[in-house]
């Protein structure tokens, strides 16, 4: 497992804030010459523990729907079931592809403006792979939250680090974009650092247009932020996700309210037809787990009927959405 130490952590979680700030940025806050900022960001990448620097969307202001869908295996070899993840990988609607451990084996998110294809995507899954899987879930994503990396600031003198969030699913109003606009966030996308410039270039565009582009998407909301992604296995983490059933509905909100300030948590989604409340963690273990909902079952007595949880072993993609 590798380890942080107190320089590497602010400068993580400064870059998570806003991960295109540039080095001399993120040096004045954290009290470091931009040249350190450099060579500990570079380190960072080297050891793989930064594993890129994405925007933060909010595809439903584009029309997208976020749709799920959660299987159990059955009557499969590991040959099967790479052949089945493979199958995935590939097909051009899936955002997130992930293997699990606990009540599910796989996840899979698609994003897609038509319902008919999130059922085409469904029908083929069934058609190929049924008698594989024990159990399927479906769901559709109505809100979701994701947080910054708060934790990260654990054994530094920060006292009271921002829980910042961003809405990545909600709101649907179904703005137009260009396909300039639409080749800037796949650019971001690949490396959200990528500097104005070489945005340009590769666009044939000028320097400015990119530079107002960018500002109209974060304007609209369409861009929520700049963030990192990190290999959270390497230090000692992995996502664990809740799925509670709650006997008192009318409880959701002050839950939401109290769980969102947790140093650990990743995001916070409400679904239809799946559960009333999903939250996700970045835990070392599940005894974290069942600390957090022992906590919650304390504060808000008789509120919580049960719940069930899995933690993500690997995740195979996780992309733009994109119809194309």
């Amino acid at each position: 497992m590798e380890k942080l130490d107190v320089k590497d952590r602010r400068i993580l979680y400064t870059l998570d804030l806003n991960s295109r700030q540039s080095f001399s940025q993120i040096g004045k806050k954290v009290g470091m010459h931009k040249d350190v900022v450099a060579y500990r960001v570079n380190k960072l990448q080297e050891r793989g523990l930064i594993k890129n620097f994405i925007p933060i969307t909010n595809s439903s202001l584009l029309g997208y729907s976020w749709y799920r869908f959660y299987f159990t295996f059955q009557y499969t070899s590991p040959e099967m079931i790479d052949e089945i993840i493979d199958y995935f990988i590939n097909v051009k609607y899936t955002h997130t592809v992930c293997l699990l451990d606990g009540q599910y084996d796989l996840l899979i998110n698609t994003y897609v403006k038509d319902e008919n294809k999130a059922y085409h995507v469904w029908e083929n899954i069934l058609s190929k792979y049924r008698d594989y899987f024990a159990q399927q879930v479906f769901s559709v994503v109505y809100t979701s939250y994701g947080y910054r990396y708060s934790f990260l600031l654990e054994g530094t003198d920060e006292e009271n680090p921002k829980n910042v969030k961003a809405m990545v699913c909600g709101n649907k109003n179904n703005i137009e974009i260009d396909e300039i606009d639409h080749k800037i966030i796949k650019l971001l996308y690949s490396n959200a650092r990528t500097p104005t410039i070489n945005i340009a270039k590769e666009l044939n565009i000028a320097t400015t247009t990119v530079r107002y582009r960018i500002k109209k998407l974060m304007d609209l909301g369409i861009i929520k932020g700049f963030r990192i992604l990190l290999d959270l296995p390497k230090l000692g983490y992995n996502l664990y996700k809740c799925d509670i059933i709650l006997k008192d509905h009318n409880q959701i909100n002050k839950i939401i309210k109290y769980i969102e300030n947790h140093p650990y948590i990743q995001g916070i989604q409400r679904s239809i037809g799946y559960v009333d409340l999903e939250l996700a963690f970045y835990l070392k273990n599940a005894n974290q787990l069942y600390n957090i909902m022992k906590d919650l079952s304390l504060k808000f007595p008789n509120s919580i009927k049960h719940y069930k949880y899995f933690s993500v072993i690997k995740t195979s993609k996780w992309g733009l959405f994109s119809e194309e």
